[in-house]
């Protein structure tokens, strides 16, 4: 499964009470953090490993991805396919996902069943089996996979475009999945190496949440997990991206019914030293909230109700990531028979308006309020939970950073908003790509199918 930037407004939504958060690092240097939730007899267990796109080299891109779909393919004692079917026999739940910062191994399973799962995660972390035979067959289903949620889909050729061109030099600008002509020269002795250089307890996190005892999953993660000798993890390289210097532009021609535009300024993530830019990103994060997700949002309103520009407006902020960059985002359909410059140039209104007025007290006042109130939301799901904690501690952020969150969001002010909008929202920040429609053929087939893991 392909994360490229899964739960962007996770973090909007603060999940559970800190003081309910338990931790401790094996000896190895795993480290095992439980989030206790006794509303019913159900566990999400999840290993992340600090190894993504972000850490693929150009000719190899893709390889964080296929290992993932390897890992359902064997260890020395369990056989191809095995481990799903041994969840599925015992009632749970089980997938993974790969993103540029991260990869994780998630089940959902009754409590009594989660020696089970400690076990066979500690069991492929350190005896996976990765056999020719069956790499060859599964970087088929992973090109499939890329045919099916790239190839096949406009839009999203535009969002891959988009990327590769705001991130020159930075890895955030190669695809997760990877690009197709990788993918069809690698070989299972790349991600044997890949399995070898990243899987490492030291490299890795276990979060455990639902019905447990910490003091239980501390002793399974130390019978399991502790045996496991940690492997030297390579040292990482600074990845910088290069100063841009002007609009960065280019056009998708693609089948396609109605055209598309994809706009992307760079802006700063959250800082590990959370003191150093915080109030530029909390203040981004409500820009954000104030400019789409609800029908009262700004680019909903004046694109898409009183101007009639676009079928659908929105915009999306990533606050945290293990690459130190981010892009403000903004996306929209265009109404027919409007250009994509025009939609570019209401944007663009949008954000001056902003800039020169800064945002009314209503509007804070409903993005503030939104977040409480989906704090209570949210305590609903164990998974979001687990996830939230998994995130930050992978992308090398404290999981207590959610103690502060929405004290952070109630400070943010309309002349804190004005200011980011002047200080980033800039040409020379600016990356835009546009989706050219091109006629539909009806009697053309998907190229790719959509996939399991």
């Amino acid at each position: 499964m392909l994360f490229k930037k899964i739960f962007i407004f996770l973090l909007l939504f603060p999940t559970f009470a800190i003081a309910q958060v338990h931790q401790t690092i094996l000896e190895n240097g795993m480290k095992v953090i439980v989030k206790e939730d006794h509303r019913s007899p159900v566990v999400i267990s999840q290993v992340w490993y600090r190894a993504g796109s972000i850490d693929e080299v150009n000719g190899k891109t893709g390889v964080a991805h296929v290992l993932e779909h390897m890992m359902f393919k064997g260890t020395k004692t369990i056989k191809p396919g095995e481990f799903s079917e041994i969840i599925a026999a015992a009632g749970g739940r089980e997938n993974a996902f790969t993103g540029a910062d991260y990869t994780c191994y998630f089940q959902r399973i009754e409590k009594s069943n989660l020696p089970l799962v400690i076990k066979m995660e500690a069991d492929r972390m350190q005896n996976l089996v990765i056999l020719e035979e069956e790499f060859n067959k599964e970087i088929q289903v992973v090109m499939e996979e890329r045919r099916w949620r790239t190839d096949d889909k406009p839009n999203a050729q535009v969002n891959e475009l988009m990327q590769s061109l705001a991130f020159v030099s930075h890895p955030y600008g190669r695809p997760v999945v990877g690009w197709m002509n990788d993918l069809e020269n690698m070989t299972y002795e790349d991600a044997l190496e890949w399995y070898n250089d990243w899987y490492s307890p030291s490299n890795a996190v276990l979060v455990v949440a639902g019905d447990v005892m910490p003091e239980d999953v501390f002793a399974l993660a130390k019978e399991y997990f502790g045996p496991i000798p940690a492997k030297k993890i390579k040292n990482r390289k600074p990845q910088i991206e290069a100063e841009q210097a002007g609009v960065r532009r280019a056009e998708v021609k693609a089948p396609s019914q109605l055209s598309y535009i994809q706009m992307a300024y760079k802006v700063p993530a959250l800082d590990r030293d959370l003191s150093k830019n915080s109030s530029d990103v909390y203040a981004l994060e409500v820009m954000a909230g104030v400019l789409s997700n609800t029908s009262a949002a700004r680019l909903n309103q004046s694109l898409v109700n009183e101007q009639s520009l676009a079928i659908g407006a929105g915009a999306g902020y990533t606050m945290i990531t293990r690459g130190g960059l981010s892009l403000f985002e903004f996306y929209a359909t265009p109404s027919e028979g409007v250009s994509t410059n025009i939609v570019e140039e209401a944007i663009k209104k949008e954000i001056k308006k902003i800039a020169e007025h800064g945002v009314t007290q209503d509007e804070l006042n409903r993005i503030k309020t939104s977040v409480i109130a989906n704090e209570v939301y949210e305590k609903d799901s164990v998974f979001y939970q687990a996830m939230l904690i998994g995130q930050l501690e992978t992308m090398g952020y404290p999981y207590t950073l959610m103690d502060q969150y929405i004290e952070n969001i109630k400070k943010v002010t309309s002349d804190q908003i004005q200011e980011v909008a002047k200080k980033y929202f800039l040409d020379d920040r600016l990356t835009v790509v546009s989706l050219n429609p091109q006629p539909l053929d009806p009697n053309k087939k998907p190229q790719g199918r959509p996939h399991v893991h």
